[in-house]
């Protein structure tokens, strides 16, 4: 048993502080020890202490836990060996799920595993039936010993989920996933630059004018008058650097609004680089 004080110290002597709350993993256990009423934040910091714990104890297995299998820097003989005690084969169909780092167990192979997105949790899926609770991003499915590439597809599909879409699988981006493979959240290109300098009515009546049939039809969908409208998009086309209704411009739009939402929140995307 360890035990710390305020300060990182290491406490030996017995008190008779509240164990409480508590959280327990497999054989341990973490808790929070406190003299009179309860804060506000102690169940955030029990669970952010048993995260970390997970995490640790993860790494610290000889086989280096579930997320190896998923490593894609491990040597692909290696994590073949450690799909065997998974009780998988290599060509055995898998596909992983992505959800947040705190999520419950699954009752399948999971493990928290860091991103470039912070600590996410990776959870292996061999008969498509598990029901994880949302949000969710739902990998390809693959080889088992491709499943680093599934993981990837998995945070790329979290990424992308809203409150209008809680749960987004990966197959269906289709192509859109290869663009969303190859891009650096943390060196924007120019055009998703573009869309994150707008302000959300702009952004608003660009989405409108990529959708509508006509100008004419956003205007009444927006309710503008069409002139206004018509101005709008003038300056939009001058903004962006090209128009957004042709078919060209509708599909920069469209890269670009996907690729926005897979960019960094920390990236100074309102700047262009010197």
């Amino acid at each position: 048993m360890s035990r710390r004080d305020p300060d990182g110290h290491s406490v030996t002597e017995a008190v008779e502080s509240r164990r409480s709350p508590q959280m327990s993993h497999g054989d341990w256990t973490v808790w929070l020890e406190r003299d009179g009423e309860p804060e506000p934040n102690d169940e955030m910091i029990v669970e952010r202490l048993a995260l970390g714990v997970e995490l640790i104890e993860g790494r610290r297995r000889p086989e280096r836990g579930f997320d190896a299998v998923i490593d894609a820097a491990r040597p692909i003989a290696e994590r073949v060996t450690l799909l065997a005690k998974h009780r998988l084969d290599a060509a055995t169909p898998v596909r992983i799920l992505a959800t947040a780092a705190d999520t419950a167990e699954l009752g399948a192979p999971s493990a928290i595993v860091p991103t470039r997105y912070g600590l996410l949790r990776a959870t292996l899926d061999v008969f498509g039936k598990l029901d994880p609770p949302e949000p969710v991003g739902f990998g390809t499915w693959v080889r088992a010993d491709r499943a680093p590439d599934s993981w990837d597809a998995a945070i790329i599909a979290l990424r992308l989920t809203d409150d209008s879409a809680p749960a987004v699988d990966a197959t269906d981006l289709g192509a859109m996933l290869l663009l969303a493979q190859a891009y650096d959240p943390q060196n924007p290109h120019d055009d998703v630059r573009a869309l994150a300098g707008l302000d959300t009515r702009s952004a608003d009546v660009l989405r409108t004018l990529v959708e509508a049939d006509s100008i004419r039809s956003a205007a009444a969908t927006l309710g503008m008058h069409h002139s206004t409208v018509q101005a709008r998009h003038e300056a939009l086309t001058q903004t962006l650097g090209y128009d957004p209704r042709t078919n060209v411009g509708q599909m920069r739009y469209i890269a670009a609004a996907l690729l926005l939402r897979l960019t960094d929140p920390i990236t100074p995307v309102h700047s262009k680089p010197a």
